[in-house]
């Protein structure tokens, strides 16, 4: 499912951003801001959309590495255990001369039942001690000795952690390192293309200057709503018209417009527009934002002295 979102905002960002170059080329303002707080939403999406699979991978190593610790920790108490069973066995028989039936009789009895006494108190001294100084190096030796241990068969997985490790004296793959390599190139290669593509599409060039007599526009205004008279076509065309004669890198100061009938308008440019002052005229049209109105550039034409 991640990988289908991943997917569809990769597509919508692509899409988004593929608009929001053809918008500012076509200096239609309003839209380009849209395409661009659409990919600002689809690029924080699919920043979100990766921190949290990070976060849930990072929970899942979390979740494996408590499991192999509690295993491993089950491992030392087992082998620490079996280190200390011939102690066990070595304390449950010591002094067995004790033990032995009251009906054989010894020499010195009472001396040695005191000499044992004195060297049982000896023995508990130097065996408390003893124990007291081994039970770290016990643990060190039984940490060492867990990863020699069998895996415990009621693991979920039954997998051993050696599988998981790499094999002695394994570097970094080289046809790894060679992949890595290839796609850090290819991704500089494309963004710097995309850098002189824009670079070049920007640029700011010297235009030759159109000789024609004038520039006629042809436009058709469509209004959504109750009054779709007459009158509120030219009220709207007029007001679009007026708001873009500013647009051009030459204010329109002998530009009029007129009304054709059925929603169409023409609007006549003097002197006639160059191709850059062109588009950027139809682009600030088509990009109005009268309420409940909506301009479409029908056609364009230059205007020749002797035309009629």
């Amino acid at each position: 499912m991640r990988k289908i979102a991943y997917v569809f905002g990769a597509l919508a960002a692509t899409g988004a951003g593929t608009y929001l170059i053809v918008y500012l080329y076509r200096w239609q303002w309003q839209r380009a801001l849209i395409c661009g707080v659409l990919l600002l939403v689809v690029e924080v999406m699919l920043f979100g959309l990766m921190a949290l699979g990070r976060l849930n991978r990072i929970e899942d190593r979390l979740r494996a590495a408590d499991r192999r610790q509690r295993e491993l920790d089950a491992r030392t108490e087992d082998v620490l255990t079996r280190l200390r069973e011939p102690a066990v066995a070595r304390e449950e028989t010591r002094f067995r001369w004790l033990e032995d039936p009251a009906e054989r009789s010894y020499v010195f009895v009472p001396v040695l039942m005191v000499a044992g006494v004195v060297l049982s108190g000896l023995a508990w001294v130097v065996q408390k001690v003893a124990s007291a100084s081994t039970g770290p190096a016990e643990r060190r030796l039984a940490g060492r000795l867990a990863v020699l241990a069998a895996p415990d068969p009621a693991a979920p997985d039954g997998s051993d952690d050696l599988d998981d490790l790499p094999p002695l004296g394994a570097g970094a793959s080289r046809g790894r390192t060679a992949r890595l390599t290839t796609m850090i190139a290819l991704c500089a290669a494309l963004l710097a293309a995309l850098i002189v593509g824009l670079a070049d599409l920007t640029k700011t060039r010297e235009e030759e200057a159109n000789e024609s007599e004038a520039t006629s526009v042809v436009v058709q205004v469509d209004l959504r709503g109750v009054d779709v008279s007459a009158a509120r076509r030219s009220l709207a065309a007029q007001q679009i018209w007026e708001t873009c004669r500013d647009s051009t890198s030459v204010p329109l100061r002998h530009a009029t417009l007129g009304e054709l009938g059925d929603g169409m308008f023409a609007g006549v440019v003097r002197p006639a527009l160059t191709e850059h002052d062109l588009l950027r005229l139809r682009g600030c049209l088509e990009d109005a934002t009268l309420e409940r109105a909506h301009l479409t550039v029908v056609a364009v034409g230059d205007v020749d002295p002797d035309d009629n």
